[in-house]
């Protein structure tokens, strides 16, 4: 069962969010830290399956995303460092209370992972699955990816976000607009080596003791496995960190935005699910 609920985030900023009820509690709670851009609706039928596996799945969008958005993106004062701190350190707190005494797991898309450590409450998390997760940082990209990445990151986000006062990814298909503020932090991790850790501070990465398992697909441009790699090395006292390379094609192609869609059902999200429900 969905219901659709409402939350504070950290100074007052109300969020839209979804939690996805099982009809018998297996005692866990998942919290979808999403991608950044990406609406909390991409990941309902994977947390409606979690949910019919009898875990209690929160979604929620991030301030300036979705039903979050509130007016113009140029009036929103917003870093990316908000949408970890402040607004999915309310939503595991939100869950904590929507699922009292239940043993709290969390699953992170891309930005949801990467800036995991910056998450209040994070060393409450008994596993967490990184899905399509990389350091932003733009050297662990190769060849013309790599200057592609230059680009986007030295250039376009902060200049495009300047000039415009928001970022436009739509018209990139890329997801939701971004707040300006938004893209240029983003754009300043990625400049980076060790990414938000790097630039926001890495002592909060510390605090996830639980451990990992990162999947990241053989077509993904935008988490190669390099990157992926880096990413768990940010997190340097996880009880264990496994790197899981997903074969795309024998998958019908995943590319960074296909892990959420319902043929990986029987697959990736039943990993998932069976390795969150083995804790």
């Amino acid at each position: 069962m969905r219901r659709a609920v409402q939350f504070a985030a950290a100074d007052g900023f109300r969020l839209a969010a979804t939690l996805h009820l099982p009809e018998t509690p297996n005692g866990r709670a998942v919290l979808v830290h999403g991608a950044t851009g990406v609406r909390r609706r991409y990941y309902g039928r994977f947390a409606d399956e979690l949910a019919g596996r009898g875990f209690t799945v929160l979604t929620f969008d991030y301030r300036g995303i979705g039903e979050s958005r509130r007016g113009p993106l140029r009036a929103l004062a917003a870093r990316m460092r908000d949408w970890a701190e402040l607004d999915a350190g309310a939503a595991l707190g939100f869950l904590a209370r929507a699922a009292p005494g239940a043993a709290l797991f969390c699953v992170g898309h891309s930005f949801g992972a990467n800036a995991l450590g910056l998450v209040p409450g994070i060393e409450r998390y008994r596993a967490a699955a990184f899905v399509g997760a990389p350091s932003g940082y733009w050297r662990h990209w190769a060849g013309s990816a790599r200057a592609a990445m230059w680009l986007l990151t030295h250039a376009l986000l902060p200049g495009v976000a300047a000039a415009l006062g928001y970022f436009p990814m739509r018209a990139l298909g890329q997801g939701e607009d971004l707040p300006g503020g938004v893209a240029r932090e983003w754009a300043r991790w990625c400049r980076h080596p060790r990414y938000a850790a790097g630039v926001a501070g890495g002592d909060g990465y510390a605090r996830l003791a639980a451990p990992i398992r990162s999947y990241c697909a053989s077509d993904d441009r935008y988490a190669p496995r390099a990157a992926a790699e880096a990413l768990l090395e940010l997190y340097p006292n996880a009880a264990s960190k496994k790197l899981v390379v997903l074969d795309a094609a024998a998958c019908g192609g995943i590319g960074h935005f296909g892990y959420f869609r319902e043929r990986l059902r029987e697959t990736l999200w039943a990993e998932i699910a069976d390795w969150f429900g083995a804790m």
